[in-house]
């Protein structure tokens, strides 16, 4: 004998959907993706964009203008009265030492940068590989730990890293070493907790079937790893190019003042410092500056883009 239920709707399974609003009936992430395309939102993109990019435009802008021009006028006047140059980056550049010649700090910059990208990002993804595949006792106690040292604040670490390569022959024969650990000391947590979460999302049954074919775990993390890995790794290293590069504290603290081991923004510290109405001289150098990012970021923003958004669905 069959008993009909008395609400077959609660008993009988459906589809699911996802819950629509009551104040609209539209699920909240539709909602939210109408608002961020709507016209407003569009508006409110370009004024945020508008206002970011003109101090840019106009620092450009004096980086070209005379030193007369720039301090009888302001940088928009450009427009109606142009006047060219390029004696402000030619004296910041290849000038005299006293007059800020930044060539030779633009190349240490490069030296202490690239290193210092690279050399986390290598042992990080090993890192992770080993956090995220391998089994071994005590394994999810480590990570806690290495992902606890990101709330130790980089100026606790900075005496002690110094008086470790203070007068050290390691750090009087390589002078950029000091510089190189400490950069990748301070990103190691950050870089291996993005690694391991973007690692481990990935499906185990691609490891598996490799193991199967008698793949180990170097061919592994080489073959089939390593390729999948490229979005977050160049997330990553665009952030900690970008930090390197306009970072101040560390090169300051693990050059001692060397010019010849001195970053770009040391250089570019001093002479806003000893030089501070000199704008045609300082809106050179910080373009010169910035270009590099700017060039990294261009190059690099598709793998940017999807290494932000890896991980943010499944399925």
């Amino acid at each position: 004998m069959s008993v009909t239920p008395a609400n077959p709707a609660i008993t009988e399974p459906g589809p699911t959907r996802s819950l629509p609003d009551p104040m609209s009936g539209q699920p909240a992430a539709s909602r939210a993706k109408a608002m961020l395309t709507s016209r407003v939102g569009s508006v409110v993109a370009i004024v945020i964009a508008l206002l970011w990019t003109v101090p840019i435009i106009g620092m450009l802008v004096s980086s070209v203008r005379p030193e007369a021009e720039i301090r009888g006028s302001g940088w928009w006047t450009f427009f109606t009265n142009p006047s060219f140059t390029l004696e402000n980056y030619q004296e910041v550049l290849f000038g005299r030492a006293s007059s800020g010649a930044l060539s030779g700090f633009f190349v240490n910059s490069v030296v202490i940068t690239v290193p210092a990208t690279v050399i986390p990002l290598v042992v990080a993804t090993m890192a992770a590989y080993a956090f995220s595949v391998l089994q071994w006792r005590g394994r999810d106690t480590v990570f806690i730990a290495v992902f606890a040292l990101q709330i130790v604040p980089l100026q606790m670490a900075l005496i002690p890293l110094l008086r470790i390569f203070s007068g050290s022959a390691a750090g009087e024969m390589f002078p950029y070493l000091a510089v190189w650990f400490a950069h990748a000391c301070f990103a190691m947590p950050l870089a291996t907790f993005l690694l391991h979460n973007f690692m481990s999302e990935i499906p185990r049954e691609l490891i598996e079937a490799a193991r199967v074919d008698g793949a180990g775990h170097v061919t592994v993390f080489l073959r089939v790893m390593l390729p999948l890995l490229v979005p977050a790794i160049a997330s990553f290293a665009i952030f900690q190019f970008l930090w390197v590069w306009n970072d101040l504290l560390v090169g300051l603290t693990f050059t001692g003042g060397n010019n010849a081991v001195q970053p770009l923004t040391a250089r570019l510290a001093e002479m806003a410092g000893s030089r501070g109405q000199d704008w045609h001289l300082l809106t050179a150098g910080a373009f010169v500056s910035i270009i590099v990012p700017i060039i990294v970021f261009l190059a690099l923003q598709k793998y940017f883009v999807r290494g932000l958004l890896a991980g943010s669905v499944k399925g």
